[in-house]
């Protein structure tokens, strides 16, 4: 299951690396993630949101399905995710994008075949990245029927 990521902001902080590498290390094929990390924009506002979305967009293979961040979209639980990666993203490559500051324009909204939210909280990006591969980790050994997750 190959897995990109798409993540405004800065590099990973190192901090963030220790978590990554940690739950990227656990795992295991199918599960194949890329980080493709894109700088922020030099503008603000909607100017921002524009030229992010337009770059976030053509990093986007036309076949990938396509899952975006964001505080509008619907809380699911770690089982509900692991069904969600089992069947309905199994057969295509999954794209995951994490907007800028500003968020992303309706284009991009649009493009999504599903808006995840992690919370109704905000969270630094920083730690939205280390949010999003424990839980890539943990839909595998839900799905695996591993002891990380306990119900």
């Amino acid at each position: 299951m190959s897995i990109r990521i798409i993540a405004i902001g800065k590099k990973h902080e190192s901090w963030i690396i220790e978590g990554l590498e940690r739950y990227q290390e656990r795992l295991k094929k199918p599960y194949d993630v890329e980080w493709v990390l894109l700088p922020h924009s030099s503008l603000e506002g909607i100017s921002a949101r524009k030229e992010e979305s337009e770059r976030i967009l053509s990093k986007v293979d036309t076949s990938a399905h396509v899952v975006l961040l964001d505080e509008i979209g619907r809380n699911i639980t770690s089982p509900e995710l692991a069904g969600m990666l089992e069947r309905q993203f199994a057969h295509k490559p999954i794209t995951i994008v994490i907007g800028g500051a500003y968020g992303v324009t309706p284009e991009l909204q649009q493009r999504a075949d599903f808006i995840w939210s992690l919370s109704r909280l905000v969270f630094p990006h920083q730690l939205v990245r280390l949010v999003l591969i424990e839980q890539l980790y943990r839909a595998q050994e839900i799905q695996t029927g591993g002891k990380y997750h306990h119900l």
